[in-house]
């Protein structure tokens, strides 16, 4: 039996949706982006939950501050998706975008 989302999670899955390749927003960004400035979170919690990485690239929402932050599929593979798409990683933090 499938649970049926709550409107917080399809609002957070909807923005995290249209995170263009390349770039990257923070948890808290979503939170407020959602209407509840607060729940950075439950908005990680929300992600952490994701159906479907390839139509969620929840891979793109990182710490405030710059701090990679958790991926259901491990830190490692987040890096790497990141790489790909161009962001700059120093440190375990994201240093910069590169221009593609």
């Amino acid at each position: 039996m499938k649970r049926q989302m709550t409107s917080f999670q399809r609002k957070v899955y909807e923005i995290v949706r249209k995170i263009p390749e390349g770039r990257t927003m923070t948890y808290k960004q979503v939170a407020k982006l959602v209407g509840h400035p607060r729940s950075y979170r439950a908005v990680g919690n929300v992600l952490n939950k994701n159906p479907d990485p390839r139509i969620i690239p929840c891979h793109r929402v990182i710490r405030l501050g710059g701090g990679i932050g958790g991926y259901k599929y491990g830190i490692k593979r987040k890096i790497a998706l990141l790489k790909k798409e161009g962001i700059i990683i120093k440190n375990g933090k994201i240093a910069s975008r590169s221009t593609k």
